[in-house]
């Protein structure tokens, strides 16, 4: 996953250009009641963009909940398998995850035990 941290390296860098080039860049913002002078317009960038991101917070939230909420209906909605079924399907079969684990390990190291 080094790809990752180039990325990474990438945004960063484009990140500390446009804080650089405007450095000298200043504006006023008015909030109708009050006013910032001589604000950096960097500051002002990345205030909006992370006031934006609070702002969508909420609807990903509540995606997030709705999500998850609709995964337990259809868990809960799935009709059970009788042990007769089960045996017949080979998709259906439960299968223990610590068990299959150690058997893969096993078989890994070159030990043939069960």
């Amino acid at each position: 996953m080094p790809w990752r941290f180039i990325v990474f390296l990438l945004i960063f860098a484009v990140f500390l250009a446009f804080v650089t080039f405007n450095l000298e860049n200043k504006c006023d913002i008015s909030f109708g009641f009050t006013k910032l002078e001589s604000v950096p317009v960097f500051l002002t960038v990345f205030a909006s963009f992370a006031l934006g991101l609070f702002c969508a917070l909420p609807l990903f939230m509540h995606l997030k909940q709705k999500r998850k909420e609709k995964l337990i209906k259809d868990i809960k909605s799935k009709p059970e398998i009788s042990p007769i079924e089960a045996s017949a399907g080979d998709s259906a079969k439960p299968v223990d995850a610590k068990a299959a684990r150690q058997k893969f390990l096993a078989r890994k190291r070159g030990n043939n035990e069960k």
